[in-house]
């Protein structure tokens, strides 16, 4: 179920990519505002590697673990040295989600009209 729905969200995330550089454009924008398809472009990678490691940031940031299909296995992270590793996964993912949103951006800013 978590899974499906970060793999969901994530598909929703680029789709609004794509309506935002459409309006961009349709609008007459500026270029240099079409960078803004950044933001739905680093959400959609950011719940896509989510899915794909299996590891939920929002769960990390509140200290929490869950290996249950559901909320059935909530439970708290109760190790210093496990919520300081899940917080080291949570800046990779961040990172990691950045960099690949970088090329799809620049490819859109860069388009010729």
């Amino acid at each position: 179920w978590e899974i499906r729905r970060r793999r969901a969200f994530s598909l929703v995330s680029f789709a609004a990519a794509v309506v935002l550089f459409a309006v961009l454009v349709a609008m007459g924008a500026p270029q240099v505002m079409r960078a803004l398809v950044l933001f739905p472009i680093w959400g959609g990678f950011f719940s896509w590697l989510q899915a794909r490691r299996r590891f939920c940031a929002g769960y990390a940031v509140a200290g929490r673990s869950n290996f249950a299909d559901g909320h059935e296995g909530l439970a708290p992270v109760t190790d210093p040295a496990a919520h300081n590793a899940d917080m080291r996964a949570v800046a990779r993912m961040t990172r990691d989600s950045l960099l690949l949103s970088i090329l799809p951006t620049v490819a859109l800013v860069l388009l010729p009209f």
